[in-house]
């Protein structure tokens, strides 16, 4: 299925930003570039970082987010992943509606107390997943029909500023949300290992993630690489296709007479490259007009929790990976100090 169109509204809501970080400061730029928002006040714990908001993009700058509440139509939430359930929850209980940078929250307990206030009060719960706004991914929702096997990489520089979360919060959870809204079937079984490098948690990873349909997912995330590469091949009856998120492009490769191929002239090669977008303001952008009483959110909140759960689900299996590992390596030197 394709993303949803946007659609003009007479109304500009009213928006703030909650955090003014780096991807803080993004998001402000991105909203107060946006058609279908007005961005009037920006939030940050450090009054510099506050002052400095208000200094440059002419807006009311506040160092506590409560001073905010009531007083706007929507924000988006940048600020710590520990911290977006308490920000996001006050806001949809005021009447506001709500994008929440991913992942939603950091455990399924609190994202499912967030989807259920963001219904209780009517309001719009949006999370930001933003690899679903790519052209590419539009491409592959309206053309895949039912993946079989899908290998995904997505390998980055490391950055301290993302540490506050392991390598499946920061990066993996984007392609377990694009995995998941590609297969939609439930996940049945999760074989995962990862270890931590430069920081205090996991710095790479890999999982192989089994779908009740039969697919098969395995996806692999670094944050400790030399190179930033994010890749993704997908095969399904009489067709595979490959992605490079990075470079833009996308090649797919199937057999129209479904019978096996004699020559290679019989197999159909179709490239194709797309300009650079910007999938942050198309975000921005549909948040405004959903907000506005336009087209509901292309990841809602029940998307964000769903994406989290599997992200957990990394998580308790790569824990018992490493569990299991210490044992046989405590096992070998009990045997070897024995002999």
């Amino acid at each position: 299925m394709s993303s949803p169109p946007i659609r003009p509204s007479e109304k500009q809501v009213t928006m703030a930003v909650i955090g003014y970080g780096h991807f803080g400061r993004i998001h402000a730029e991105k909203v107060a570039g946006c058609n279908f928002a007005k961005l009037v006040a920006v939030a940050d714990v450090e009054a510099e970082r506050a002052a400095e908001a208000a200094q440059t993009l002419g807006v009311e700058g506040v160092q506590d987010y409560r001073d905010l509440l009531g007083k706007v139509d929507a924000v988006s939430v940048v600020v710590p992943t520990v911290a977006h359930y308490e920000v996001a929850d006050a806001f949809l209980s005021h009447g506001a509606d709500v994008l929440v940078e991913k992942p939603i929250t950091d455990d399924p307990a609190t994202a499912a107390k967030l989807v259920e206030t963001a219904k209780r009060n009517g309001r719009i719960l949006q999370v930001g997943h933003l690899e679903r706004f790519t052209s590419v991914a539009e491409l592959l929702r309206e053309r895949l029909q039912r993946p079989l096997f899908i290998e995904s990489l997505r390998i980055a520089p490391y950055q301290p500023r993302g540490t506050d979360v392991n390598v499946i919060l920061d990066l993996m959870i984007h392609d377990l949300d694009l995995v998941l809204s590609l297969v939609d079937s439930p996940i049945v079984s999760v074989d995962a290992a990862g270890g931590a490098v430069f920081s205090h948690s996991e710095d790479i990873a890999n999982a192989r993630i089994k779908f009740a349909n039969g697919c098969i997912a395995n996806i692999a995330s670094s944050r400790i690489s030399l190179k930033r590469e994010r890749k993704m091949r997908i095969f399904e009856a009489d067709r595979y296709v490959t992605v490079d998120f990075v470079e833009r492009k996308i090649r797919s490769i199937s057999n129209p007479s479904g019978k096996p191929p004699t020559t290679l002239s019989d197999v159909e090669v179709v490239d194709k490259a797309y300009s650079k977008d910007d999938p942050l303001q198309k975000e921005i952008d549909a948040f405004a007009v959903a907000s506005a009483g336009g087209d509901a959110p292309l990841v809602s909140g029940d998307d964000g929790k769903r994406a989290l759960e599997a992200a957990i689900m990394v998580n308790d299996s790569m824990a018992a990976h490493a569990a299991a590992v210490e044992q046989a390596q405590g096992l070998a030197k009990t045997s070897k100090g024995a002999a």
